[in-house]
């Protein structure tokens, strides 16, 4: 028997729910086709969206009438997880839910407690002092990507190390854990204009940057932090390549400048100086907040105010994130509204096109019909015009001798073969009614 499995052609979503239920309905194998996709694709769409499905041999043991394990509830989704299958357009993501304060009761962990080195700066320097920088790009920029997002340049790489663990350890003593972000989260990075004071707004100066990007989490809310070394607009010399700040330059410098070609200009240098960058990782959020040494060193004596700032933000970034997502859900309303009235009208107008098309073609068939019936009668009454032709040739082939009146019969005979018949029920046999064509 041919096979005649029906593609569907839904493009809307589908609930982690409805998925649920078809995956355990019949096999992934049919299951996908009726999604014109492939099986271990709609799989791994169930591994996405945290759907359980069946193990492998189910429904051979199905079929084999044998016992089966029992089907697994459907786990609720984690905060901000995907919720269905989006086949056109952006899924829904299930509601981050977060603490409306950050939880205090917890004592303060022990350093002693803590390592020496905070976990993500293991090998960090090592992975530094493989990085490459440039004339144009005073900044190192490593080779791996999956690093703590720090930038700098390789005079002040092991201060920042000092000061990025420093930090990262004191969120630590206070239970706000500095990962990277986790996978599965959909977390955006702030871009980073190193310079100290900026100028004008056109500004790019291909920073590295991480493939996931540092954040410390207070309570369940997520705070992205960067921590960059700041560039000075200062006056710096040429020499052999290198551009050297004047204020900088050593007598031997000096010496050698002299003795090649060399010249003079302004651009922006690294300081030595940090900045702490915090912001919000969430889509449409804006807080942002920065803290800048003001001369080298400063860090890390502020860093607990730093703390108990983050601890305020991550309120108010639970706040905007809520309202974010409340105003994406009247959209997603409005837009499901739009979609059916969409719908709705075209569906009006394929019933209005239809329609027109059935009254033209009623009246294309009434025309026909008639112009027929007209062809039909004006046929029949020429063919009866020579019909008495014929007869009166007949009538006078009477007189005529038999030789003669034999091969005239003979001819008129084949003359009306040829013409055909008469017969008006014959003619009109013929004709279609408008109803029947």
């Amino acid at each position: 028997m041919e096979n005649t499995t029906v593609v569907s052609d839904e493009r809307s979503p589908i609930s982690r729910e409805r998925l649920y239920q078809e995956v355990w309905a019949e096999p992934i194998i049919t299951l996908s086709k009726k999604y014109g996709v492939s099986g271990s694709y709609l799989a791994r769409i169930c591994t996405l969206l945290n759907v359980p499905r069946p193990s492998r041999g189910y429904w051979a043991r199905v079929a084999a009438g044998r016992r089966v394990p029992q089907r697994p509830s459907l786990p609720d989704p984690k905060p901000g997880a995907e919720i269905e299958w989006a086949r056109n357009g952006q899924a829904r993501r299930a509601p981050l839910t977060f603490e409306k304060q950050p939880r205090k009761n917890k004592p303060q962990r022990k350093r002693c407690d803590l390592p020496a080195l905070h976990p993500l700066l293991e090998g960090f320097l090592a992975r530094l002092n493989e990085g490459r920088d440039s004339i144009f790009n005073p900044f190192i920029r490593p080779i791996k990507r999956l690093l703590p997002d720090i930038i700098v340049s390789k005079k002040t790489a092991s201060r920042v190390i000092d000061v990025a663990n420093e930090l990262y350890l004191l969120l630590e003593q206070h239970h706000h854990p500095v990962t990277f972000t986790p996978h599965g989260q959909y977390l955006f990075r702030h871009s980073v204009d190193e310079r100290e004071k900026a100028r004008g707004n056109n500004h790019n100066s291909y920073l590295w940057s991480p493939s996931r990007p540092t954040v410390v989490f207070i309570g369940s809310v997520a705070i992205g932090l960067t921590i960059y070394e700041m560039t000075e607009y200062v006056e710096v010399r040429s020499i052999e390549g290198e551009y050297v700040k004047i204020s900088d330059l050593t007598p031997q410098q000096i010496k050698k400048a002299a003795r090649s070609y060399s010249w003079t200009t302004t651009r922006d240098m690294p300081s030595g100086r940090l900045c702490i960058q915090a912001y919000s990782p969430y889509s449409e959020t804006n807080l942002s907040r920065q803290w800048k040494e003001s001369k080298v060193g400063e860090f890390p004596g502020n860093f607990r105010e730093i703390v108990k700032e983050l601890e305020v933000d991550a309120a108010t970034i639970a706040k905007q994130v809520e309202e974010v997502e409340r105003k994406a859900e009247i959209e997603r309303i409005e837009h499901e509204k739009q979609r059916e009235i969409e719908r709705l009208q075209w569906e009006a107008e394929k019933a209005k096109l239809a329609t027109e098309e059935a009254v033209r073609r009623r009246i294309k068939a009434k025309k026909d019909s008639r112009d027929e019936l007209s062809s039909i009668i004006n046929a029949w009454t020429e063919a009866k015009r020579i019909e008495e032709f014929f007869a009166d040739a007949e009538l006078r082939a009477a007189e005529l001798n038999d030789e003669e009146r034999e091969l005239l019969l003979q001819r008129i005979k084949l003359a009306r073969e040829m013409v055909g018949g008469t017969d008006a029920l014959q003619w009109f046999g013929s004709w279609k009614s408008p109803d029947e064509r």
